[in-house]
């Protein structure tokens, strides 16, 4: 198989299937490094414009806004403030306790610490540098 590194855009596309996660962030090295230190992702592609990133069988795409070009997103994106207000991006059996230790010494920002909850799982609520809330959790 080609490095993903070099494909192409369509090639890209026709590798994912399923169910697929593609965040418009502000800037992709920020929030891959998030995703890489603090929930254990591996990042497959990385340049300004765009990153392919894995956890566990699944892959997450991260764009910048010049990448969507007339992308009907851009018109409901905030001009300032954080983008992912009103979704959680949970993470099942990732350590909360050591994602949030991570964010913390990476100076993240937790919007909620580590805790029991009724619904049996152990989470935190964490938040990458654009807005977008990561839950990691584990099974009580």
């Amino acid at each position: 198989m080609t490095s993903i590194e070099s494909i192409s855009g369509a090639e890209m596309g026709h590798l994912l299937e399923g169910f697929g996660v593609n965040l418009l962030v502000s800037n992709t090295e920020q929030t891959a490094g998030f995703l890489k230190n603090v929930l254990g992702f591996t990042i497959l592609r990385l340049s300004p414009d765009y990153a392919v990133l894995r956890h566990r069988e699944n892959l997450y795409q991260l764009h910048v806004d010049s990448t969507y070009g007339d992308h009907p997103l851009l018109a409901v994106l905030p001009e300032n403030g954080l983008r992912g207000a009103g979704i959680e991006l949970r993470l099942f059996e990732v350590d909360p306790d050591e994602a949030e230790e991570k964010a913390v010494t990476g100076k993240y920002h937790v919007l909620q610490g580590t805790a029991d909850k009724p619904h049996g799982l152990r989470e935190c609520f964490l938040l990458d540098p654009d807005g977008y809330c990561w839950v990691p959790s584990i099974k009580i």
